[in-house]
């Protein structure tokens, strides 16, 4: 019997207007959130959830700046500015999501040393976030995923998915994307669809829902 999850990645401030790594246009997708919710069994949220000593942030290593790229326990590790610090506004859901049809909440980037861009595990797959099992448990057998940033949490979360027992799905027009380099989110699209993901835009499930 199929039953269905969304799962919305990272709609917190520090990735909207106004925050500390506001992805563009990430504001756009917060009432697509809303609208999409009810058309679902599960809904999931995930947060980022840093330490304030987090070795992704550029101010924590002297001399960095945001942008660059580093080697932390021989994984290539992006610099970001500080945020999604753990208990801070930036760490909140943006104010106009709704948040009373969330099932469960899932905080990831808790560990210091270890940066985690995906809702199912850290960046070195050493510990999962408890997602999947959670799905497992739920009897969830199609998840559909939307969110912030197409080309770095959304990316990792299509990718570790598609090697899960669901059919994945990635709600095209509900995600925005960083691009830090030029051509960053039409890459991510090209990898995502290589690992058999598939594409939807919000219009055909509301449609399908009415």
């Amino acid at each position: 019997m199929k039953k269905t999850a969304l799962i919305m990645v990272d709609l917190q401030n520090d990735f909207c207007k106004g925050g500390n790594l506001a992805v563009p246009d990430g504001d756009a997708i917060i009432p697509l959130a809303n609208q999409l919710q009810p058309c679902f069994d599960l809904v999931v949220a995930t947060k980022d959830w840093h330490p304030q000593n987090h070795m992704s942030f550029a101010s924590n290593h002297e001399g960095s700046k945001v942008g660059e790229v580093i080697q932390v326990h021989g994984f290539n590790q992006v610099l970001w500015p500080d945020h999604c610090v753990q208990n801070s506004k930036g760490s909140e859901f943006h104010p106009a999501l709704n948040t009373d049809r969330i099932n469960h909440i899932f905080h990831k980037g808790t560990d210091r040393f270890v940066d985690s861009y995906s809702a199912f595990y850290d960046n070195e797959h050493l510990r999962a976030t408890g997602l999947a099992d959670y799905l497992y448990r739920e009897g969830i057998t199609d998840i559909y995923i939307m969110g912030l940033a197409t080309d770095y949490c959304v990316k990792y979360s299509c990718l570790d998915a598609s090697q899960m027992n669901f059919k994945v799905h990635i709600i095209e027009d509900a995600c925005r994307g960083v691009e830090l380099q030029p051509g960053d989110v039409a890459n991510a699209i090209k990898e995502i669809q290589a690992a058999g993901v598939k594409w939807v835009d919000s219009k055909h499930i509301l449609n399908s829902f009415r």
